[in-house]
């Protein structure tokens, strides 16, 4: 099927604008069209991360359903989770268009979307909605023009806690402007204050998502504020303003580049993190995964989950399913018990590359 996607329906969904054809996937979703069988349930893929129960480590990362339209239709595609939004306090028009860009001979997108999206009621009437089971997390932001970024978190928190499997603090994206400043220490251990203070006791969990462009001296800031405000784990990485190595004429256009020539970048930061946060803190590795290898060797520097979105763009969507199915067969012939047991066996490794 990946292979019929790539000579058939990549071609025709790449004859459209980046957007538009953003667009039909979701309809294609919503409309209950065939999907792809997801492979048969695995005991050894089952990951117990943050009080949650996940049938396998494999997610489909926010930036896809900003709006919460089809977060079932994911699951059945494979997915073990599935996080919607960036979402906002009020909705907001994101950036001019056009905004998505494919630097294909890179295996790559830019996007400079500035977290267009139908606003926090939408979304939770969405979710309200849902008749089906499944760890589905709710990717929170602010308002561009919000006054009170902080107090933006707060209303997320505050709107989605109670209906979200679990809560991501996105302060990563580059496409709003002063965003990334949050990463820095003071700023963030207000933010994550105030968070954590709107959870309460409240169970949630609570991620954070961070950039891969910071050095370690930031990397340390983060684990220690996080640990100081009962986070509950990280996420590893939004995507980054390098441009090394693209050879796409459109890699020159502004925003935040992801796909295969993240992976290096984000995976280095991610060995990094486990460095310092140590064994028990989890962490979500994103970049770059669009084969089971990259999703394994996430695994072997430090992720206790992966999440995916630019390699289903050029795979297509039966790229869940190949890389569960490979994920099997790598613990089938291993005869692991568990993915766990590869977790970190290669951090050393990644955290002492350059990113």
């Amino acid at each position: 099927m990946n292979r019929l996607y790539r000579t058939i329906g990549r071609k025709l969904l790449f004859g459209l604008d980046a957007e538009r054809a953003h667009g039909l996937s979701i309809a294609g979703l919503k409309s209950g069209m065939p999907l792809f069988p997801p492979p048969v349930a695995d005991a050894r893929l089952r990951v117990d991360v943050a009080g949650l129960s996940f049938p396998n480590p494999l997610g489909m990362a926010a930036g896809y359903d900003k709006n919460a339209e089809v977060p079932d239709a994911l699951l059945k595609l494979g997915f073990g989770f599935a996080e919607i939004g960036t979402v906002t306090p009020k909705a907001q028009a994101g950036n001019p268009k056009p905004r998505i860009f494919r630097l294909v001979e890179d295996e790559a997108i830019v996007n400079r979307l500035g977290f267009n999206n139908e606003g926090h009621e939408a979304a939770f009437a969405k979710l309200n909605g849902r008749t089906g089971g499944g760890i589905v997390g709710v990717n929170i932001g602010a308002n561009k023009d919000s006054a009170d970024r902080v107090g933006d978190y707060v209303l997320g928190v505050e709107r989605f806690c109670d209906i979200a499997s679990y809560l991501t603090v996105n302060i990563s994206s580059p496409n709003t402007p002063g965003l990334r400043d949050l990463q820095a220490r003071a700023s963030l251990e207000e933010l994550l204050g105030a968070v954590d203070a709107a959870r309460g006791e409240r169970g949630t969990p609570i991620f954070l998502k961070i950039a891969p462009d910071l050095g370690d001296a930031d990397l340390e800031d983060i684990a220690e504020t996080v640990a100081a405000n009962r986070i509950d784990g990280i996420i590893v990485s939004n995507t980054t303003l390098s441009r090394d190595g693209l050879t796409s004429r459109l890699a020159g256009e502004n925003g935040g580049v992801s796909g295969r020539p993240l992976f290096a970048r984000s995976t280095i930061m991610l060995a990094r993190m486990r460095r310092l946060v140590g064994p028990k803190l989890p962490l979500i590795g994103v970049g770059g995964v669009d084969t089971a290898e990259a999703a394994l060797e996430k695994i072997r520097a430090g992720a206790d989950l992966v999440q995916i979105y630019t390699g289903m763009v050029y795979a297509g969507p039966s790229l869940p399913g190949d890389i569960l199915r490979g994920m099997s067969r790598f613990a089938a012939e291993r005869g692991l018990a568990s993915l766990r047991d590869i977790r970190d066996s290669r951090a050393d490794h990644w955290a002492a590359q350059a990113p």
